[in-house]
């Protein structure tokens, strides 16, 4: 399977091919509004300010698996990010990233890079081809893989 044959829920519920982002470099993130590392939704927003234009995109997925971090609805969290982050990027139905409903995304996304995912604000860089490149920890801060996105574009 290819990244690029998954399709996703976007924000409203309305399915979404991952084809789509055919050719830009991805950064994909299983999110949270209340964890300790929220604040990582500035950095983000800052990279993909500076990048998006080259044909970088955020693929954001909220995630309340890890202690009930992002409760809410779709719309509550999209709000949440828009009003005090303004993020602009591309936000997604929250989604399950380990078990048996995890979602196909984090099921390929896992199988390239191992492991399960430990906590919310895990990243994968991935390439214009479709391939995942690097997984970066929930504590990895966007500025420390800003390079690692410039090389790809």
């Amino acid at each position: 399977m290819s990244l690029y044959e998954i399709e996703v829920l976007n924000n409203k519920g309305q399915p979404v091919s991952l084809k789509e982002y055919e050719g830009k470099v991805l950064l994909i993130v299983n999110t949270a509004t209340g964890c300790g590392f929220t604040p990582q939704y500035e950095g983000l927003e800052n990279l993909y300010e500076k990048y998006h234009e080259q044909g970088f995109e955020i693929l954001d997925f909220p995630c309340n698996q890890f202690f009930h971090q992002a409760p809410g609805s779709d719309e509550e969290i999209h709000q949440f990010c828009t009003l005090k982050y303004n993020t602009k990027f591309p936000r997604f139905k929250k989604i399950e990233v380990n078990g048996k409903n995890e979602s196909p995304l984090y099921t390929f996304l896992k199988s390239q890079k191992k492991g399960n995912i430990k906590w919310n604000f895990t990243k994968f860089l991935i390439n214009r081809e479709g391939e995942v490149i690097a997984r970066f920890a929930p504590t990895d801060k966007p500025e420390k893989f800003a390079k690692d996105i410039e090389a790809l574009l």
